[in-house]
């Protein structure tokens, strides 16, 4: 069976008092993203589901103690994102971008976007600057091991891979830009004088619903047993999500589990490829990140915790 925490480290009873927080959770239906918006809820803060499906997201938030709300976000389509963001109104204390698709068969996002790329890094990036001025602690962007696959970088000449386009290519391509996203929000949060902190997390092998839609028998099959015999289950997998957002870590640092290849095991700090931690490439993929998304960094637009 699949392991459910690291018995011999840190766990979520190591969760701090949330009493009076707010957390914000993409993705909070399902895997790793239920799992950490049920701890953060269970540790006494105020958890808002943030889900494509409406439905879905009430039935999950419907099996979390404490104080929920459901609110409905497309990360795959712009739209939703800025008016998700038009209608927020509250300080938000932990911002935590953990919704994502993997390894998917090319499709694209409203927006037109290659889809993985789309969803796991212009989404959150949009819906980030887009709160980043109700935002008082911190942002928990969750990467993936999947960031080192074949020398994986910004393919800057076809970010939307219309020439030889891979599952694991484009996967791996959105996983690096979360890391180069974190890395250079927190450097601007810096210079703006912010006390908000950007930091990454990834899960290692964790089996959730995330591989189920590969579109490839064998991949899927793959992962099937890789689930079964190796991986830990999503509540192993949330921890090193819970350790970014509630310890405290130094801005822009990277968490994920302590074990063997980082596959499990107790969070705990993490290195990167040389790709990830390469500022000039965190630069630019920001300013396209921009033009792409038309969403700017709120530079001097009153953010919180400065």
């Amino acid at each position: 069976m699949a392991e459910t925490t690291d018995k011999t480290g840190w766990d979520t009873t190591r969760l701090p008092d949330l009493t009076g927080r707010l957390a914000l959770v993409t993705g909070a239906n399902s895997g790793i993203g239920f799992t950490a918006a049920d701890a953060l809820a269970r540790a006494g803060a105020h958890v808002v589901f943030a889900v494509r499906d409406v439905a879905r997201g009430r039935a999950a938030a419907a099996r979390v103690p404490g104080r929920t709300e459901v609110r409905r976000l497309d990360l795959a389509d712009l739209a939703s994102v800025r008016e998700f963001g038009a209608n927020w109104r509250d300080p938000i204390d932990l911002l935590i971008n953990n919704a994502g698709v993997m390894m998917l068969p090319p499709q694209r996002t409203r927006d037109g976007f290659e889809m993985q790329f789309g969803t796991n890094h212009l989404g959150h990036f949009a819906l980030t600057n887009l709160l980043l001025p109700y935002v008082t602690d911190r942002v928990v962007t969750v990467s993936s091991g999947a960031h080192r696959w074949g020398r994986a970088r910004i393919r800057f000449d076809d970010l939307n891979f219309t020439r030889g386009y891979t599952p694991r290519g484009a996967y791996a391509q959105s996983k690096l830009a979360n890391l180069l996203f974190t890395l250079e929000l927190q450097r601007r949060l810096a210079l703006a004088g912010s006390r908000v902190r950007a930091l990454a997390a990834h899960p290692g092998y964790a089996a959730t619903n995330l591989q189920s839609h590969t579109g490839n028998r064998f991949i899927h099959t793959f992962l099937l047993v890789g689930n079964r015999f190796f991986a830990q289950d999503d509540r192993g997998g949330a921890l090193p999500t819970l350790y970014a957002a509630t310890q405290d870590l130094p801005g822009a640092s990277y968490v994920g589990p302590g074990g063997l290849a980082e596959m499990r095991g107790a969070p705990t700090l993490v290195g990167r490829s040389s790709a990830a931690s390469d500022p000039a490439t965190a630069r630019r993929l920001w300013t396209v990140s921009e033009e792409l998304t038309g969403v700017e960094f709120p530079l001097g637009a009153g953010v919180l915790g400065e």
